[in-house]
């Protein structure tokens, strides 16, 4: 299987805001200091300028876009400067799984019950909005508990820091180094943050499934590899993005950083809600369609078929920026996103005070499958 984009390719994939007039630095300083947001509404449309009360209205509406105010800039100077990352450049082949006897061993310590604890410590904030103190109470609490499986099997060359922000939320990274420290680096990401879209800064928004799940998911998967004594030849990272429910903002600073940088990225698999199927469906790792890269796609089928319990099913096409794999697809980097279930079948308590795991459809067995397909993801791509 083989990743492959051309220059023109790459160029629109990086520039999914198609401005006839660059927007200067000091209108962007002048209306951010107003409150506004530069909001991309969607592919190749230039960008509008929207109050916060207009913003939430727009998430109110179940209407997705990309906050850009703070990375409009970078991404044109990626743009104008034609920066591509060596991985969007160059072919990318993926394999056919082929470790199992040394990936299952792994699965079998992957627990539901660390999941578990680590999801009531989650949902015991009020919320993890990301201009609340109780959100960046959040990040800093998952990079120490990330942190603390790193000491605890003795890693002192893994890495887990907070990635700061204008807000006061921030993303947390965690490094897992290979033997080949330059080779291309394989990336796992979540959201950590949550929303009650009634009343975002004060009102209870537990965000158990969306998205406590996938970033316990993460979690799980990185103590599980780590407590194997899993030393990778390339790099493999964790990320735990905030500030994902009001326009992708940590994800898209991130991947932006990145293609600046110039950062060899072989893939990326996003994790957004794992934990529930609606009673009745069929239980499916359901993969989403748009914004992902076919070939890696193709790759998680096999990865699915060869780890997983239950089967994969294609979803209908998620959407403009739907979650945070549309801010590393737009960057031009290969992206994938498995999903609890199709859509409709999906969890229907999202972004309210009933996020909870003790709605009808919740499910740790389902979500368990997830978590290992985290820790198969890193071994078949990175070992």
């Amino acid at each position: 299987m083989r990743f492959s984009l051309t220059l023109p390719t790459v160029l629109a994939a990086v520039c999914l805001v198609a401005n006839a007039s660059p927007i200067g630095s000091q209108e962007i300083a002048k209306n951010a200091a107003k409150g506004l947001r530069l909001l991309s509404l969607k592919e190749g449309a230039d960008p509008v300028w929207k109050t916060e009360n207009e913003v939430l209205d727009l998430l109110r509406a179940g209407k997705k876009f990309f906050d850009v105010t703070e990375v409009y800039e970078l991404e044109q100077e990626n743009v104008k400067s034609a920066k591509l990352s060596k991985a969007a450049a160059a072919a990318v082949t993926y394999p056919t799984p082929s470790k199992q006897s040394l990936v299952k061993p792994i699965l079998s310590t992957v627990s539901t019950s660390n999941m578990q604890t680590n999801l009531n410590s989650l949902t015991a904030f009020n919320n993890r909005y990301y201009k609340a103190s109780t959100g960046a109470s959040a990040s800093t609490w998952i990079r120490d508990k990330a942190a603390s499986y790193a000491s605890t099997y003795g890693r002192s060359d893994v890495t887990v820091s907070l990635y700061s922000h204008s807000f006061v939320q921030s993303s947390i990274i965690a490094k897992i180094p290979g033997t080949n420290p330059s080779g291309a680096v394989t990336i796992l990401g979540a959201h950590m943050d949550s929303i009650n879209l009634n009343s975002p800064t004060s009102g209870r928004a537990p965000g158990a499934d969306d998205d406590g799940t996938g970033t316990v998911n993460l979690l799980e998967a990185f103590r599980a590899l780590l407590a194997s004594g899993f030393r990778p030849s390339t790099p493999v990272e964790f990320h735990w993005y905030a500030a994902e429910e009001a326009g992708l903002l940590g994800s898209q600073a991130i991947a932006a950083s990145y293609k600046s940088s110039g950062v060899n990225v072989k893939a990326f698999m996003e994790l957004d809600m794992s934990g529930y199927f609606k009673p009745g469906t069929t239980e499916v790792m359901a993969l989403q369609a748009d914004y992902i890269n076919a070939d890696l796609n193709t790759f998680l089928k096999a990865l699915i078929t060869a780890y997983s319990r239950i089967p994969w099913a294609m979803d209908k096409a998620c959407g403009y920026a739907c979650s945070d794999h549309a801010s590393w697809y737009k960057n031009g980097f290969p992206s994938a996103f498995p999903y609890e279930a199709v859509t409709g079948n999906d969890n229907p308590n999202v972004h309210t005070s009933s996020d909870t795991t003790s709605v009808n459809g919740f499910s740790w067995a389902h979500s368990l499958e997830f978590a290992k397909i985290a820790v198969a993801f890193a071994y078949e791509l990175a070992a």
